[in-house]
């Protein structure tokens, strides 16, 4: 018997909740619910998904912006990075372009990124110290929800396009690096002294975190026998994180909008996310959608 799940869940008839088909959205969380925690995957962003987008409208920093804090980097670096997100940002968020165009100009992106760290030292304890400094706040309800997967062996995947070094440290300091989750990003890839070399392994950006990424792995070995997720992001293209799973039943995607674009970008964002959030700065529907699970 199919139940009525969007009524019974009182958050989904909030004003800044928006579901563009709510018959659909039904049939998800029932198909999770049945499911239940065994058939269960979490796949997230992290910047502005798990952390705040802002507190009273000051926006955080994301995990790139926090390493740009660290003073051992050269003021050359900081002036390339700001001269390429000048150029790039406006690429990633254009939907005019195809997303293989896209595709093409974020490459580019994060290979010059990659290029200009090249030879920089820093340590990784002045990266953690950096983190815990100017660290965001989580949303509303994070630990809770990360200490509730846990117990339940639920595996939590965080996808990030983002600085993986400081993902980890920030997830760390809130003790939330639990033993069920995953941290896919661009690691920096030290050589000697502290040099960095690089990053390590495949590039992560917008339009290739996937779990495409995962094939191969012992990660992806767990992940493929669960076939009911629960992705989170904030950005259009957060909402491919699951592809490349196979044998998915089900998918629900929640999406947070940043309330800056919701009157611009609101429609967009129903075309690829089963939930969007409008401003909301908490865990608070998936804390609802776990309680219903067993």
């Amino acid at each position: 018997m199919v139940r009525d799940l969007v009524s019974d869940i009182k958050l989904l008839s909030r004003s800044n909740l928006h579901v563009k088909d709510t018959k659909r959205v039904n049939d998800l969380l029932n198909k999770i619910v049945e499911g239940g925690f065994k058939q269960l995957q979490v796949v997230s962003d992290f910047d502005q998904t798990i952390t705040k987008q802002h507190e009273n409208g000051k926006k955080h920093l994301s995990s790139f912006g926090i390493f740009r804090c660290c003073p051992s980097l050269p003021k050359e670096h900081v002036e390339l990075t700001d001269a390429l997100a000048n150029k790039y940002k406006p690429i990633e968020c254009d939907l005019s372009m195809s997303i293989e165009e896209r595709k093409r100009h974020m490459d580019e992106w994060y290979a010059a990124t990659e290029e200009s760290l090249r030879g920089i030292v820093i340590s990784p304890e002045e990266i953690s110290e950096i983190a815990e400094k100017y660290g965001p706040c989580l949303r509303d309800g994070s630990k809770k929800i990360f200490q509730l997967l846990e117990e339940k062996e639920v595996p939590v995947l965080v996808f990030s396009a983002g600085l993986g070094d400081t993902v980890v440290a920030l997830l760390t300091h809130n003790g939330i690096y639990r033993s069920n989750v995953k941290v896919v990003s661009n690691f920096l890839n030290f050589g000697e002294q502290n040099v960095v070399q690089g990053f390590r392994g495949k590039l992560i950006h917008i339009y290739s975190k996937n779990e495409h990424a995962l094939e191969g792995t012992d990660y992806f070995e767990v992940i493929s026998k669960r076939n009911n997720v629960i992705l989170l992001g904030d950005s259009i293209g957060d909402a491919g994180m699951a592809d490349g799973l196979p044998d998915t039943n089900a998918v629900l995607k929640i999406g947070f909008l940043y309330y800056e674009m919701a009157e611009k970008k609101l429609s967009d964002y129903l075309n690829y996310f089963d939930i969007v959030l409008e401003d909301d700065q908490t865990m608070d529907v998936l804390t609802s959608i776990l309680e219903l699970l067993k």
